[in-house]
């Protein structure tokens, strides 16, 4: 535990008052020359438009300055974790599985898989396989369910569908085996043009890693020999191999029942290893909305998650990221009409239309209570958040002004 979590954790009091996290996934974009202008700039969004005349504006840097952060990573930090500490270094791998509801043991390693898609020199030529609707993935991972057979020097391996294209894979080593080591590299080399990568120690591993990797890579080579018949799922990527951490609860750090509404099991995941109560809802803003409501007198903090910003944002889909907004921003009545005493609404990172990926860009904040600084902005846009009174801070920062904001924290030394 970092200084600051721990002087936080020491002031921490509880009280009634509520807070809402809504975390607009990969919100923050860029202004090009072939892109004027931002979804932020382009969406129609009146009620956010209001929401922002009466607030502090800031942004938020989720990692470091010129550090594009992966979700875990970035969500770990708008929950007051140091992204860049060893102990908050967490595989996607666990995070997915644990979002899955998956039990995994302390001795298994995971990770995460997208099926993919190579032409027949074996070149990725989607690294999504055009993103597979959910049912094609179930079927997929049930076909090589029944193909997969313990791999050398005693590994099960089991296969578990996740969403869409995605899946994790554990690694499992059977009683009186060497243990597995986690630090291993990802298959996947996050680009076009080029073959899968195999499975080898991450660079500046140890000797147990690389024996590892030889242990479980004849798996892995299996189930992609399986899929070569398969027309666009004709191959599998591996991202985040990890084992189980043990992180210390916002619950417990923070003296808050804390709640996560999120659609996707990434999310979930990230939400349950930080101890945080998960509560089914759907995909969509409104059905997380539905739910909020129904549970809004069991929590005082509340983590809630939209999808389509990032997903618009990888696409490179202007339009689709503006209309997301917008649906977010028609339906924020709702939030609102239950009266959080703290609202911070964010992103977890850019994913900037023009770069299609995760970028390093600060993300635009908005907060509001009866304590915030209502500075002059009018609006919830990245140019807006420049100008704003909160500046810009570490995401890893959040935490402390969500809880200064609800009166949770107790005043520091005489």
């Amino acid at each position: 535990m970092g200084r600051r979590m721990a002087l936080l954790s020491r002031l921490a009091q509880p009280n009634e008052r509520r807070i809402v996290l809504l975390v607009l996934d990969g919100v923050g974009d860029l202004r090009t020359d072939a892109q004027p202008r931002t979804a932020l700039d382009e969406a129609r969004t009146p009620n956010l438009d209001r929401l922002a005349a009466r607030s502090s504006l800031g942004r938020l840097v989720p990692a470091g300055t010129g550090i594009t952060p992966g979700s875990g990573p970035g969500h770990l930090a708008l929950f007051g974790y140091e992204p860049t500490s060893p102990d908050v270094d967490i595989g996607r791998g666990v995070l997915e599985a644990l979002g899955l509801g998956l039990d995994i043991s302390p001795d298994a390693v995971v990770a995460r898989g997208n099926f993919a898609t190579v032409d027949g020199e074996g070149l990725l030529t989607d690294r999504r396989a055009g993103r597979l609707p959910g049912a094609e993935g179930r079927r997929i991972c049930a076909r090589l369910a029944r193909r997969i057979e313990a791999a050398g020097d005693g590994v099960e391996v089991e296969i578990h569908p996740g969403e869409a294209y995605r899946f994790v894979l554990l690694f499992r080593p059977r009683a009186g085996t060497p243990a597995l080591d986690a630090e291993l590299a990802d298959t996947d080399p996050q680009r076009l043009g080029v073959a899968a990568l195999p499975v080898q120690a991450a660079a500046g591993a140890g000797e147990a890693a690389g024996r590892t990797a030889a242990r479980i890579a004849p798996a892995v080579a299996a189930l992609q020999a399986e899929l070569r018949d398969e027309d666009r799922a004709n191959t599998l990527l591996l991202r985040g191999f990890s084992k189980l951490p043990a992180l210390p609860g916002v619950g417990e750090l923070y003296r808050l029942r804390a709640a996560a509404l999120a659609g996707y099991p990434l999310y979930r995941g990230v939400a349950k290893v930080c101890g945080m109560e998960i509560v089914d809802c759907g995909k969509s803003f409104g059905e997380t909305l539905d739910r909020l409501e129904e549970r809004w007198s069991d929590f005082d903090y509340f983590f809630l998650h939209v999808k389509g910003t990032d997903m618009a944002g990888e696409d490179g889909d202007l339009a689709a990221k503006v209309g997301t907004l917008e649906s977010v921003d028609a339906l924020l009545p709702r939030l609102l009409d239950l009266g959080p005493d703290v609202l911070a609404i964010t992103g977890d990172h850019s994913t900037p239309a023009p770069m299609e990926a995760h970028s390093w860009h600060p993300v635009p904040l908005l907060l509001r209570s009866e304590t915030c600084f209502v500075d002059e902005c009018s609006r919830f846009t990245e140019v807006e958040a420049i100008r704003g009174a909160l500046g810009t801070i570490p995401s890893s920062d959040l935490m402390g002004l969500l809880l200064a904001h609800s009166a949770r924290l107790a005043k520091c030394g005489a």
